[in-house]
């Protein structure tokens, strides 16, 4: 791995039109310097916004696994994400506990996750590419 990849700033996003409806999920990560290394997007069909946030956590963590980052530090729009990951809220929902869990246990590869909470203006990137997943039907 070379230096650049041993942090990892991602930026995940989900999006759903209706609430449940179509939905798709995002990240996007940067290097040390900035640069944009990887953007993988997916199309979930028919999900909760609060589904495809995680799902979006889900995608850069896997995809910051695979590139071999050391830390990883990871902005949402998802407060509610935020605050689950950080303990500030229990995850009660059935359907967000399974994904939490498994986001919890990649995590465990990494020598620190971060997740920090933004305004949706600090996410625009992670965003556009949740929406395009819904657009496209795109996946990874």
């Amino acid at each position: 791995m070379n230096s650049q990849a041993e942090h990892l700033l991602i930026h995940t996003d989900g999006a759903a039109r209706g609430n449940p409806g179509p939905a798709g999920a995002a990240a996007v990560l940067y290097d040390g310097s900035g640069a944009c290394v990887a953007e993988v997007f997916q199309y979930l069909g028919e999900a909760t916004n609060n589904v495809a946030e995680y799902r979006g956590l889900l995608l850069g963590l896997k995809r910051a696994k695979e590139i071999g980052a050391g830390t990883v530090e990871i902005v949402t729009d998802s407060e509610l994400l935020a605050k689950q990951w950080n303990g500030e809220y229990r995850v009660k929902n059935k359907t967000l506990r399974p994904l939490f869990d498994e986001a919890k246990e990649i995590a465990g590869a990494f020598e620190s996750v971060e997740v920090r909470h933004v305004r949706r203006g600090g996410n625009a990137a992670a965003d556009e590419a949740a929406n395009r997943a819904i657009d496209e039907r795109a996946g990874v």
